[in-house]
């Protein structure tokens, strides 16, 4: 397991400097990014904000209401396309790229593997998704490699299920829904006989809330039956699946962001990542999942490397920045997770949640502040940002099938504010951002940098103060949440301070603190302060207190020679 930086973003907008969004716009009135707009100097970019990997979500070929039929590829029904644009989560072809991301349609590939190599010569490591459990309605391989038998091409349709099926079926019902599946086309979707929709709804009828766009994969779990396993023989889906790792790690990418991991038996990831390992060791496997109850058989039976961190420091992270929850509640999140914890991902955003800007989350970037120092400080596992983030992108936008709820649409052709002017200040000199986006993208410039360089925070231990640092009125644990880092003879104070208002509190760090890092403790010690470059003196022992001055919405990582 290792410390490493993700900067996730939604391939298609990155680059959209059509700047026109229209609600609901097509391709050819919203314009759409493409994979040239990674050039060296953007990715230069992303790497000097601290970022080690790049996530280029929805780079694999899904669903689109755009006609590129001339180009040879089948043309979708609009009744089961979410948005203009179309969902990057309902693939179409798992063996190609998507066509709106690339400048000549039929170079895609190319352009893509071109792409891969622009990113190493960067410096970084590049992630894709790996969509495992469902697929688009109208799912059709055309670039798949000779040899290689399509999804359902050889799947009975006369039984609900096999284990040798790749979608489940519904003999004798049609596909049905509780909206016009017209919409405007010559025809009717006609789906016949139904399949199983891909978020579990095992039946003919899928409605407007459902993920009606996609169909559900059969990993051998009659879920109708008992949900009894069928394992054996290795089920077609398992086979079919590891072929499409095995085609994606040989283009040289570094990591699989396995999306709803959960949603697929661990014992399929089990088999399947060790195969992908033997050949390709360092691709890395990220996991999609909610249960913490699960956490463990994903990681030590599915041979996940690193888990989403959601149910538990996502969630406890939002609610105290949000005025929800104590400050103190911090540490019941990585006692949860404790032995497992270099192996869960922390972050604030990504294009499933509500950007912390919004509305609907803190409504100002600035409230990111000390919820990041938290998330990036606190375990040697990876972080984890979304495109924008740095900038106090508020994604408040009403796209068109992504309506208003402050997330960035994931559906629909648009220009991302704040990105654009990122990118279009005389590329990338920042004269087109405001002050406090400036200032706010070199905070996180900062912390994520500060997080790779400091062997404490990479690979040291870590040590809980909040259980020494009561209600008191030099200290609310409230609003007010501390900890410490340490690797040889370097210790880090961390203290992170939600709270609207500048502070000074006085830290209690216990006797057993320093007994067990091996920390000496000093009466008078230079701190400082890795997010500022502050020099301070302080007391650094177990007989009185560590006085902290501390800024509203932020924090301190004082660095301490121990």
């Amino acid at each position: 397991m290792e410390k490493f930086i993700i900067y996730q973003v939604l391939t298609r907008l990155f680059g959209n400097d059509a700047n026109v969004n229209i609600k609901d716009g097509d391709r050819s009135i919203n314009g759409c990014g493409t994979m040239a707009d990674f050039t060296p100097k953007a990715l230069a970019e992303m790497k000097l904000l601290g970022a080690t990997h790049i996530w280029l979500t929805g780079v694999i070929e899904h669903a689109t209401q755009t006609d590129y039929s001339a180009y040879g590829i089948a043309r979708d029904h609009r009744a089961v396309v979410k948005g203009k644009a179309g969902s990057a989560y309902a693939i179409k072809d798992y063996y190609d790229i998507d066509p709106d991301l690339a400048t000549s349609v039929p170079a895609r590939m190319k352009e893509f593997e071109a792409l891969i190599a622009r990113v190493h010569k960067a410096g970084l490591k590049a992630i894709i998704d790996f969509v495992p459990n469902h697929v688009a309605r109208q799912y059709h391989s055309d670039a798949c490699p000779e040899g290689v038998e399509d999804l359902g091409l050889t799947d009975n349709l006369q039984t609900h299920f096999s284990s040798q099926n790749n979608f489940y079926y519904f003999p004798g019902e049609k596909f049905h829904t509780d909206f016009d599946l017209q919409q405007g086309e010559r025809e009717p979707y006609i789906e016949y006989p139904a399949r199983a929709t891909g978020n579990d709804v095992f039946g003919s009828f899928a409605s407007r809330n459902d993920w009606y766009e996609t169909v559900k994969l059969n990993y051998g779990i009659d879920y109708t039956g008992g949900r009894t396993t069928h394992f054996d023989p290795v089920p077609s889906t398992w086979k079919k699946m590891l072929g499409i790792l095995l085609f994606w790690a040989g283009k040289d990418i570094d990591g699989f962001r396995c999306d709803m991991a959960e949603m697929v038996p661990a014992e399929f990831w089990g088999w399947a990542i060790p195969q992908v390992k033997e050949q390709f060791p360092h691709v890395a496997f990220i996991a999609e999942v909610y249960n913490p109850a699960e956490y463990r058989r994903y990681i030590h039976e599915g041979h996940f490397d690193y888990l989403y961190d959601k149910v538990g420091l996502y969630d406890v992270l939002r609610a105290v920045a949000t005025g929800h929850a104590n400050a103190e509640q911090i540490t019941g999140c990585w006692q949860a997770v404790d032995d497992i914890r270099d192996h869960m991902l922390s972050f604030l955003e990504n294009h499933d949640e509500q950007r912390i800007a919004s509305d609907f989350f803190a409504g100002s970037g600035e409230r990111g502040k000390a919820p990041m120092i938290v998330a990036a400080a606190i375990s040697r596992g990876p972080v984890m940002i979304y495109f924008g983030q740095e900038l106090g992108e508020r994604g408040m936008d009403e796209e068109g099938f992504s309506g208003r709820d402050g997330r960035t649409t994931i559906f629909d052709y648009w220009t991302v504010g704040t990105i654009y002017r990122w990118r279009n200040s005389n590329r990338f000199d920042g004269q087109c951002l405001t002050p406090q986006e400036v200032g706010l993208r070199e905070f996180y410039a900062k912390l994520l940098n500060t997080c790779m360089s400091e062997e404490a925070i990479r690979e040291g231990d870590f040590y809980d103060l909040m259980y020494v640092n009561p209600h008191s009125s030099a200290f609310n644990p409230h609003r007010q949440y501390a900890f410490l880092r340490q690797a040889g003879k370097t210790a880090l104070l961390v203290v992170a301070n939600f709270d609207d208002y500048p502070c000074t509190v006085q830290v209690n760090i216990p006797a057993h603190a320093f007994e067990l890092l091996g920390m000496k403790a000093k009466k008078r010690a230079t701190a400082t302060d890795l997010l500022t470059g502050e020099r301070s003196t302080v007391s650094f022992c177990p007989d009185s207190p560590t006085s902290v001055k501390l800024p509203a919405l932020g924090g301190v990582i004082l660095k301490l020679k121990c």
